[in-house]
């Protein structure tokens, strides 16, 4: 796959690989860094962290048996979620209303969302109630095991 290939050639510290890496997945990942801290620019600059770990882990891919996709979102969600997390240490006011609006998704982007919606979704349906809110809380609210725990919102 095209990402794989470039992924491997960004570990060799290809730089125009990794703008094409950039061009062809940064849409992906600002959304998933959006989705999490529900602020546009924290997300611009979380995105940001996540490039320059790519870029210094890249060499790393090949070993974790990840698709390259679930690999580069996994490193955005987990950058997001640090810096949730950071910002909620340092007490800044998190409310949804002092966020600036995203951009809307283009047409693809909205196909293609719907689309992965509707499969997470699905497979989001086969959980028991309470393992379905500790996977919401934990990968689009960026809860902590232990926040869940305190929550009671998990039984084990």
């Amino acid at each position: 796959e095209e990402i794989e290939r470039l992924i491997a050639q960004v570990a060799l510290g290809d730089r125009a690989a990794f703008e094409a890496l950039y061009d062809r997945v940064s849409a992906k990942l600002f959304g998933v860094c959006l989705r999490v801290l529900n602020d546009r620019a924290a997300a611009e600059d979380a995105l940001q962290d996540t490039f320059v770990k790519v870029w210094r882990r890249a060499d790393r891919y090949a070993a974790n048996g990840l698709s390259p996709m679930t690999w580069l979102i996994t490193i955005a969600r987990n950058t997001a979620i640090d810096s949730l997390r950071r910002r909620k240490r340092a007490g800044e006011d998190l409310s949804e209303a002092d966020a600036v609006p995203a951009a809307g998704p283009t047409p693809e982007a909205a196909a293609i969302a719907s689309s992965e919606a509707a499969r997470i979704g699905a497979c989001m349906d086969t959980l028991e109630p309470d393992r379905r809110a500790a996977v919401r809380g934990a990968y689009l609210e960026g809860h902590t095991y232990a926040d869940l725990a305190k929550a009671h919102v998990c039984c084990d």
